[in-house]
């Protein structure tokens, strides 16, 4: 597997970006993620967008962080944002999302970002087990889906 930088806008990264709004659509009724974003928030040093390639040269998973600073959505300032965490099927449980996201906190470090933060949903327990073994921490909703009961959302410092 290759894990490299993308833009948020390649036609790789909206096929993945595609993909996982149709999970999203089954896994919670027919909503997709409906947080505004765009590619500027993702070009470095503000953001940084991942996508790793099987050795066919597809794109089989994505992750991708964002600067955030303190706002009426409940964020705080050295916030990076974790987004479109992403893994195909046919390509889960071989350790991916892990590597993307080690790869992606190790940058918002570098970036001078303090805490890494994200919020993901009650219908993605593998998500949510995989931000709790790599040492995410429950904590004060924040973003567009804050008042969501579905919503989670987690926190872990950034340290060297």
């Amino acid at each position: 597997m290759n894990i490299r930088p993308i833009p948020y806008d390649h036609p790789d990264a909206v096929k993945l970006q595609d993909a996982v709004m149709l999970e999203y659509a089954v896994r919670y009724d027919g909503e997709g993620d409906a947080t505004p974003l765009d590619a500027g928030m993702f070009v470095p040093p503000r953001g940084l967008y991942l996508l790793a390639y099987d050795t066919e040269d597809r794109p089989v998973a994505s992750g991708a962080w964002r600067t955030q600073d303190k706002n009426d959505e409940g964020y705080a300032d050295g916030d990076a944002e974790l987004k479109r965490m992403y893994v195909v099927p046919e390509a889960r449980g071989l350790g991916l999302a892990r590597r993307i996201l080690a790869a992606l906190e190790a940058d918002a470090l570098a970036a001078g970002r303090t805490r890494m933060v994200l919020e993901t949903g009650t219908a993605q327990p593998e998500a949510m087990a995989l931000y709790a073994s790599s040492g995410y921490e429950p904590c004060a909703k924040f973003g567009h889906y804050r008042h969501y009961e579905s919503s989670r959302c987690f926190a872990k410092p950034l340290r060297p």
